[in-house]
């Protein structure tokens, strides 16, 4: 890359926004961006850096996301959630805390 040149956020975000889409599709384009600036607060002086930086980093946690389709996994996972007081005082009788 030619360091003389600037980068260019515009395109830099486009391209972002494509990889979502692609990626996510199940996402239109307004959840996408509300997603990525929700700890923004105000945006209208957000510039193109930032908001390249908000996608980029919204873009690597929805990758790192893991997806849970196994219906039996779910299921177990809500069967936890509610047995949650048995299992932390089963923890708490055994000293592990």
């Amino acid at each position: 890359m030619d360091m003389s040149k600037k980068p260019n956020y515009y395109n830099q975000t486009i391209s972002i926004l494509n990889e979502l889409h692609s990626s996510y599709p199940q996402y239109n384009i307004g959840r996408h961006i509300a997603t990525s600036l929700a700890d923004y607060g105000d945006i209208w002086g957000i510039t193109d850096k930032e908001f390249v930086y908000a996608l980029s980093k919204y873009k690597a946690q929805l990758d790192m996301d893991i997806p849970h389709t196994d219906e039996s996994e779910i299921d177990d996972i809500i069967r936890q959630g509610l047995d949650l007081d048995n299992i932390l005082k089963e923890e708490e009788d055994n000293g592990d805390y």
